[in-house]
């Protein structure tokens, strides 16, 4: 279980881009995240995985307190949040078993991964996982001989090669086409199942969201505005997520202080 309470995110002396926000993620629940530019999602993930600092408040992965570890204790619970990134994030010289098993660098010798010598278990598994994606028949392949599809189907292989505990993905399908969006989407949604994992998605593509997360969790400025399944999310909620200002925003903070 995935819970956050009272996380605050803030850049310098300006406003926060997180304000005091709670998010309880559960089970094998595909979630996404919605809202403008600006509205605090990528960040969101981002203090999830500690690849931005936070503020302050509580993120709990399972029982363990993630913005509390330093070092090698933090190093170890980052093996166990698999990231899939909008831009890939491959080594484009190197060849698609390669960078699938980037994913295990947490788990073996500095010496192995420099020689390349993977264990037999982490070769298997890597092949297991390929297949289950369709890009076994890649797997001498370099990364840049790819197409956005496939290379974003190595980048989901590589963060599950982590065994992880929950897969965040910030914006995994921005850069693809429509119909490779919806296949990419529907992949994360079914490994969910298969592998028993929470999936957190940050996504621009409402239809999408509707379509192929269990809840829609919807930000502006900073706050969660909307909590609930997709069926739930009608014309007046996109209103309040997509039509807020930051003016509007501010108002309220002022409201809640006083």
């Amino acid at each position: 279980m995935l819970k956050i309470t009272d996380l605050v995110k803030r850049y310098g002396s300006g406003d926060p881009v997180l304000k005091n926000l709670d998010l309880t993620i559960e089970g094998e629940s595909v979630v996404s995240i919605i809202g403008s530019s600006g509205a605090g999602k990528s960040t969101l993930l981002r203090c999830i995985n500690r690849l931005v600092e936070p503020t302050s408040g509580s993120i709990e992965l399972n029982g363990t307190e993630l913005t509390k570890l330093r070092g090698r204790n933090l190093r170890a619970a980052r093996r166990k949040i698999g990231m899939v990134f909008q831009g890939f994030n491959l080594v484009d010289r190197l060849t698609v078993m390669e960078n699938v098993q980037s994913g295990r660098l947490g788990y073996i010798s500095t010496w192995a991964a420099i020689m390349r010598r993977y264990p037999k278990e982490d070769i298997r598994r890597a092949y297991e996982l390929m297949e289950r994606v369709g890009i076994a028949h890649y797997a001498n392949t370099r990364a840049d001989q790819l197409s956005g599809g496939e290379r974003q189907r190595v980048g989901v292989v590589r963060a599950l090669m982590q065994d992880p505990e929950i897969l965040l993905a910030d914006e995994p399908t921005a850069s693809l086409d429509p119909k490779t969006s919806e296949q990419i989407m529907g992949l994360l949604r079914d490994l969910a199942g298969e592998l028993k994992l929470p999936v957190l998605i940050n996504i621009h593509n409402v239809t999408e969201a509707k379509e192929y997360t269990d809840r829609i969790v919807g930000m502006r400025y900073g706050r969660i505005i909307f909590d609930d399944k997709p069926g739930s999310l009608d014309q007046e909620a996109m209103d309040r997520i997509y039509s807020g200002s930051p003016h509007a925003d501010r108002s309220e903070d002022l409201r809640q202080a006083s």
